[in-house]
């Protein structure tokens, strides 16, 4: 059956310098040469820049190698590109957890080292998402989208890759997911002035919450919520500072979350810790950079994906200055008491409230973002790709959503309840997960794209399993450049390393000296 196609799409693969095997169906890409995405990917730029975005809007012309099942997928997939680089500024800076753990860190490290690997990170998680925007402009099309991280990065370096980003990102998803569940049930306990329900109830009035706003599908819908959680975010932020100049810290939180006695407030430029506790709060500093994981879901979903830029930079200027500039003052207040999320470590009743009441909002909003890239990952994984199920948009992909939604925050509300000390759960995901996608995976992937194009010159006909096309791909062009990449990888994988460590050790820690237990109703605030 004959349908419209995009301009983006030849009219037939005699367009295409390397032709495409058109009876592969859209979910199978293993047949797909690397020069092809590229072509592809090209002219959706070309038509794109010329405002030519949907295939309502484009001229019709007749393509036979689609079927009317891929047709459906193509419109879809089109259908969801409807974002703009400000919504998505919004998207990126939609965070609970970055600015609120910053005192955290600072206390685990003190005031130099805090500063100084704020703005370090905070240039290097820039430049790697720049990589990220680079590599998807060069590889997406409408016709081979990039929906997921676990898509670039098997483009690149194959499924076996692929799959090991599509694992990472669906335990960093989840678990945040949980941590803001388990930060909302924290909220929920100080409001409750601790005369509330047992404590993993008030944590799973979160998932039941996000369980109802998990139907929305598309990030657009998301705009104006994540609008509204950015200035609540900074609401907080700017009232609790206020709060904490003016009070004493919270030491009964203090004493329940870490077993420290109420004593004089200690400030330190560097803090003489055990190791593992000082890269557990390292940790907790890259978790402000983190929004690296979904980047091309963001861009999947954008009008003009090379406009990513803009989002991007804006938002780590945003992040690294205000996280920075909070971390520093609530640490100079309340020193070693300073609490993974900084507003309950407010000793007011009155004043906690406000900031709790603040943070339910934002935070379940911030869930609520996580969880729709969560399921959605899920969704194109196991219901598109395999068991070649319906488009998300459709009728019967809102029927499966929905389900799937129910289920997502199910295990969500396990994974919370379970390890009641935000500072250490975020710490080991931001060590496994966050460390990966954000400093380790993009210059890698950088290298990789450099090294196909380069070994593709003067192709004497060798293959990748001969040393010869490994030699020719790194030296040729600017080897020095791959080079950097590499030893930038390295030291992310060595530093990943030392967190998985440190926030092993610090949760060992923290239930020996903890009131809060798995599943129980004892709070650790």
């Amino acid at each position: 059956m004959a349908v419209n196609t995009a301009p983006d799409t030849p009219t037939s693969d005699k367009d295409l310098k390397y032709p495409v095997d058109v009876s592969v169906q859209q979910h199978d890409i293993t047949h797909v040469s690397f020069e092809t995405y590229m072509q592809y990917a090209e002219r959706t730029r070309e038509s794109e820049v010329a405002g030519r975005s949907s295939l309502i809007e484009s001229p019709a012309e007749k393509d036979s190698s689609l079927s009317a099942h891929e047709a459906e997928i193509l419109q879809a997939r089109r259908a969801l590109r409807t974002a703009g680089w400000i919504s998505v500024f919004y998207l990126i800076t939609t965070d609970i957890l970055g600015p609120f753990n910053a005192p955290y860190a600072f206390s685990q490290v003190g005031y130099v080292p805090g500063a100084i690997l704020y703005i370090v990170m905070g240039i290097v998680a820039c430049y790697t998402g720049l990589i990220l925007s680079y590599l998807f402009c060069k590889l997406d099309s409408h016709r081979y989208p990039i929906r997921q991280y676990a898509d670039l990065g098997g483009r690149i370096f194959g499924e076996w890759f692929r799959h090991i980003c599509t694992f990472l990102q669906t335990i960093q998803l989840i678990i945040v997911v949980a941590i803001i569940c388990l930060a909302n049930g924290q909220s929920v306990q100080q409001i409750a002035n601790n005369h509330g329900f047992c404590f993993a109830v008030e944590i799973l009035i979160w998932p039941l919450v996000g369980m109802v706003i998990g139907q929305i599908r598309t990030l657009k819908s998301y705009g104006w919520l994540a609008n509204a959680s950015v200035w609540l975010n900074l609401l907080i932020i700017f009232t609790s500072m206020g709060f904490v100049a003016h009070s004493p810290p919270n030491y009964a939180a203090a004493s329940a979350a870490y077993g420290i006695s109420p004593g004089p407030i200690v400030r330190q430029r560097f803090v003489s810790q055990p190791i593992f506790a000082k890269v557990n709060g390292i940790m907790q500093m890259v978790y402000a950079y983190g929004g690296a994981m979904i980047f091309p879901e963001f861009m999947a979903e954008m009008k003009r994906p090379m406009d990513f830029w803009k989002a991007m930079i804006c938002a780590q200027l945003l992040i690294s200055t205000v996280y920075m500039m909070y971390g520093i003052f609530v640490y100079a207040f309340q020193g070693q008491f300073s609490l993974p999320l900084a507003y309950q470590g407010v000793s007011k009743y009155a004043w906690q409230t406000l900031g709790n009441v603040l943070a339910l909002i934002s935070g379940i909003i911030a869930a609520g973002l996580v969880g729709n890239i969560g399921v959605k990952i899920v969704y194109l994984h196991v219901v598109e790709e395999w068991i070649k199920g319906p488009p998300l948009l459709s009728m019967k992909g809102r029927l499966i959503w929905s389900t799937m939604v129910i289920l997502y925050w199910s295990l969500a509300f396990i994974i919370g309840a379970a390890i009641p000390q935000v500072q250490n759960i975020s710490g080991l995901v931001g060590a496994i997960c966050v460390m990966q996608f954000t400093y380790s995976f993009p210059p890698i992937m950088l290298v990789g794209y450099q090294m196909i194009l380069d070994a593709a010159k003067n192709d004497p006909g060798d293959t990748w399993r001969q040393f010869s096309r490994w030699k020719r791909g790194f030296f040729a062009g600017q080897w020095y450049f791959k080079l950097f990449n590499v030893v930038m990888f390295l030291g992310a994988l060595t530093m990943s390393g030392l967190g998985i460590y440190g926030s092993s050790l610090s949760i060992k820690t923290a239930f020996q000296t903890s009131s809060a237990t798995s599943l129980g109703c004892t709070p650790p605030v």
